[in-house]
């Protein structure tokens, strides 16, 4: 199977395994994402689930809602009063403890308040996503307010991480977030502790937020991981 054909058979399996008529969703973002979202439509419109009511990380996913005829809302919504029943998302890495970096796509800080606003939390990934250590091969994104960014750039190499600025692609200029912020990507060359860099970035004044989704062991940031591989095998988890 080639990647898309394993984004595609993982992203429905979680799906079909999760979502049920009158759920509250909040649906990531990203290539992996995106499957689990057609595949949401593709129920509603067979009549296999109804009453849906989906909340969107981003502008990508609200505009592949409206176009399949999801039901959107935001978390301030009295439909959905702070709260939802599951989401399901993508990762750009996953560790052995479920761990995770997110923010390819660069709607992180969205896709974490909407992960803490859940009582389920699924990622999909296909097999190339697995990894026994986060930060080394993909760059964790660091969202900072733009009056921030060389005092940010500072404070993150004294954390010892390489930094650059995410250039848009056919735009000139750097990557603008959904909030109007702008992006740093970094990496590390030594293996670090996800949970303590995740608090230790949110605390350099002018970060927005990070990609490192770690969560405490006892909430829902420790997700269920549906894993998809090329030999047509789906592998959860929990």
């Amino acid at each position: 199977m080639d990647q898309n054909a394993i984004k595609e058979m993982v992203a429905a399996a979680a799906v079909d395994a999760l979502v049920k008529s009158g759920m509250k969703l909040g649906l990531g973002t990203g290539s992996t994402a995106m499957p689990a979202v057609r595949r949401i439509g593709a129920l509603l419109a067979k009549g296999n689930i109804e009453k849906i009511r989906a909340v969107s990380t981003s502008f990508q996913t609200t505009i592949e809602c409206e176009k399949l005829g999801i039901p959107l809302f935001t978390l301030n919504s009295k439909e959905i009063n702070g709260e939802l029943d599951l989401v399901i998302d993508g990762a750009d890495e996953v560790d052995p403890q479920n761990r995770c970096i997110k923010g390819g796509g660069g709607a992180m800080l969205l896709e974490k308040i909407i992960a803490y606003s859940s009582l389920t939390y699924a990622i999909v990934v296909d097999e190339s996503k697995t990894v026994e250590n986060l930060g080394l091969k993909f760059p964790v994104p660091v969202e900072v307010i733009p009056e921030a960014r060389l005092t940010v750039i500072r404070s993150l190499a004294k954390l010892g991480a390489e930094v650059k600025l995410r250039d848009a692609v056919r735009k000139a200029g750097p990557v603008i977030t959904d909030h109007g912020n702008m992006i740093l990507d970094i990496k590390f060359r030594d293996i670090i502790d996800p949970a303590k860099m995740e608090a230790a970035l949110n605390r350099i004044p002018g970060v927005v937020e990070n990609g490192f989704f770690t969560g405490p062991a006892d909430r829902v940031l420790r997700p269920m991981v549906f894993v998809g591989h090329s030999n047509n095998r789906v592998e959860q988890r929990d």
